[in-house]
């Protein structure tokens, strides 16, 4: 069992946003491992082949709230949990437009941060090419295809959470933990999916 991996997440993506909800749950209520959170564009990886995001972040839907995303990991990471989970609420809970720039910039400032100053920093060469380099490496090293994708060593696992853990802390670390163990304990194990939800 993986105690250190990283996780792809892309803000539009609403099983992105169970997963890393669970993932900031458990880690404040005391999980052991530990987590590095990589961004993933899925603007990027539905563009035909030779075209690029990282261009005109601003014209493609994500692109912006991630690379805030990637200023606060790297810059405020103490701040880092409760400014994902707000990127997050903005899209799938207030169904607002993560292209508007003013969006991204208030719920920044819901948690307490200087939006504006993170957006503008957000557009700048190094946040760019650190979401390039983010992406890249997940599709060259692992050929990660999507949103949420839990990463150990060489082992990559796409997975969809159905549910979120509603500030349920244990349930939040056996959820994590219920994936992690997947890694080793039973790796021959591609795909597992309910016909149907129960609801």
């Amino acid at each position: 069992m993986p105690d250190h991996f990283e996780v792809t997440w892309d803000y539009l993506c609403p099983f992105a946003r169970n997963a890393h909800e669970h993932l900031v749950a458990a880690i404040s209520s005391g999980a052991t491992w530990t987590a590095r959170f990589r961004f993933f564009s899925l603007a990027q990886a539905h563009l035909d082949e030779g075209k690029s995001v990282w261009e005109d972040p601003l014209s493609h839907s994500g692109v912006l709230a991630g690379l805030a995303g990637i200023v606060v990991r790297e810059q405020y990471p103490e701040r880092f949990p409760q400014a994902h989970i707000a990127l997050f609420t903005a899209r799938h809970d207030e169904s607002k437009d993560l292209r508007d720039s003013d969006v991204v910039i208030a719920a920044l400032g819901s948690v307490g941060l200087d939006g504006a100053t993170i957006v503008k920093e957000a557009l700048s060469d190094w946040a760019i090419e650190m979401g390039r380099r983010d992406h890249d490496e997940s599709v060259q090293q692992w050929e990660v295809f999507g949103v949420p994708t839990f990463i150990a060593d060489d082992k990559a696992v796409f997975v969809r959470l159905m549910t979120r853990p509603e500030g349920d802390g244990e349930l939040a670390r056996r959820t994590v933990q219920g994936v992690l163990d997947l890694f080793d304990n039973f790796p021959e194990l591609n795909e597992y999916k309910f016909t149907q939800i129960t609801r």
